[in-house]
């Protein structure tokens, strides 16, 4: 079961004014009482010329339910007067912290790694490629801001004014933008394998994350219920009979095999994983005739140092159409690995470079993570927006925190995947 933040920038070609505003958007009462104009005054002295005063600020959080479980995202849009008389309407994206989840993920705080990535590493892995003659941006402009939080926050740009926007999670990402997606990934997971070459291993706080032995014996605990119902419910998938006994006792064990996975093995290749890598996660960019350009990531969180396997299960089986998903599966391993083994060699990876094979050989023995991208990120993709969807209810084991996972994994579209995944991954022995 997933616990990562989902991304909730479901955004349109609308008004760029108005496309960071969600149709079914959280209740206003979620944003703090401190979250005032006065906050971002020495920000726009800063980065706005001939800034003179803040005329009026409006936040809304932008999710969707369903689009967001652990931290709530908000647009901010403030009217700023300058010193010639004009007004200018600058726009960010704020993310704030759900108190009480916060304080349940105790082993590390999630805004500490993701403020680590995006003022350390990011700049860091965008400079390895401008040394070599090449500009890539990984990630939205983030900007430092004071706040009375006590978990932090994270601001960054309003990436819709530059015509970013999400691919709409229940289509699924179709061959194009996949293979957009894969191409970014294949240029950050290079950069991370050769800054680790380069300079050493990562701090804890990137390099774990929220993947340490306290999170994962917590989780361990409460995935016991969300794995009972998961099984019941696949009891009723069409050819279940092939698969079910094997499935039932992977699961039993399955955080043994997390457990084991935290130190990555020195033996393969490994790099800095995005950690929740999904549809809602990655945005695209399309000029004026909606012809796709750029791509860019957002939601730094989860980090894990490790195999990339974890990033590559979770987009190609969370997130793909049904159509491409397992027809095309080979084919954009390889065309994730022809991008990696070239910026490899871009950046002058200094070890051996990983083969295709490598990479299938480390798909298959991490199917672990097959099946938790299966059983969390693909679910959650799937779920039509319901009130529902909170964070209570998919880490919960009450009667409504039941009924809420029986929703997930028993609705038409989850289940159409899950007929044709889950007997993939026994096949390919995922469940061993």
């Amino acid at each position: 079961m997933s616990t990562t933040d989902v991304n909730v920038n479901n955004q349109t070609k609308a008004d760029a004014v108005q496309c960071a505003t969600a149709p079914n958007a959280m209740k206003a009462s979620q944003i703090p009482d401190w979250l005032k104009a006065d906050l971002f005054v020495k920000l726009l002295e800063k980065n706005v010329p001939n800034f003179k005063q803040i005329k009026s600020i409006a936040v809304k959080p932008t999710q969707e339910a369903g689009d967001n479980y652990s931290t709530i995202m908000t647009s901010v849009k403030l009217e700023v007067e300058l010193k010639t008389g004009a007004t200018k309407l600058v726009s960010y994206m704020l993310k704030l912290p759900i108190e009480w989840v916060q304080k349940l993920l105790k082993g590390t705080n999630v805004f500490d790694v993701e403020t680590s990535m995006y003022r350390d590493v990011i700049p860091e892995l965008e400079k390895l490629y401008r040394d070599a003659g090449v500009e890539v941006k990984f990630g939205p402009q983030y900007y430092e801001l004071e706040t009375p939080s006590e978990f932090g926050v994270i601001l960054m740009e309003d990436l819709c004014l530059r015509g970013y926007k999400n691919v709409k999670r229940l289509d699924g990402l179709d061959q194009e933008h996949t293979e957009m997606a894969l191409k970014k990934l294949a240029q950050w997971h290079a950069a991370t394998a050769v800054r680790v070459a380069v300079k050493g291993d990562y701090p804890k706080v990137v390099s774990a994350g929220i993947f340490t032995e306290e999170f994962i014996v917590m989780m361990k605990d409460m995935n016991e219920q969300s794995s009972k119902v998961f099984n019941e419910c696949a009891r009723t998938f069409k050819g279940h009979e092939v698969y079910i006994d094997d499935l039932e006792k992977c699961q039993a064990r399955v955080f043994e095999k997390f457990r084991s996975m935290l130190h990555a093995d020195p033996n393969e290749f490994n790099v800095l994983n995005h950690g929740d890598f999904w549809a809602n996660n990655i945005m695209f960019q399309y000029d004026a005739a909606g012809k796709l350009k750029e791509t860019c990531f957002v939601d730094f969180q989860c980090s894990r140092y490790g195999s990339p396997v974890h990033d590559l299960y979770n987009i190609l089986l969370s997130s793909t159409c049904f159509e491409i998903k397992l027809k095309h599966f080979d084919y954009f391993v390889k065309y994730y690995h022809d991008n990696l083994a070239e910026n490899l060699k871009l950046l002058k990876y200094p070890k051996k470079l990983p083969t295709l094979k490598d990479i299938h050989i480390a798909l298959y023995r991490h199917g672990v993570f097959g099946l938790s991208a299966a059983h969390g990120h693909m679910a959650i993709v799937l779920l039509e927006p319901t009130p529902d969807a909170t964070i209570e209810n998919l880490l919960g084991s009450s009667p409504e925190s039941v009924d809420f996972k029986k929703l997930m994994y028993t609705s038409e579209r989850y289940r159409k995947h899950a007929e044709a995944v889950l007997p993939w991954l026994y096949y390919r022995g995922a469940f061993e």
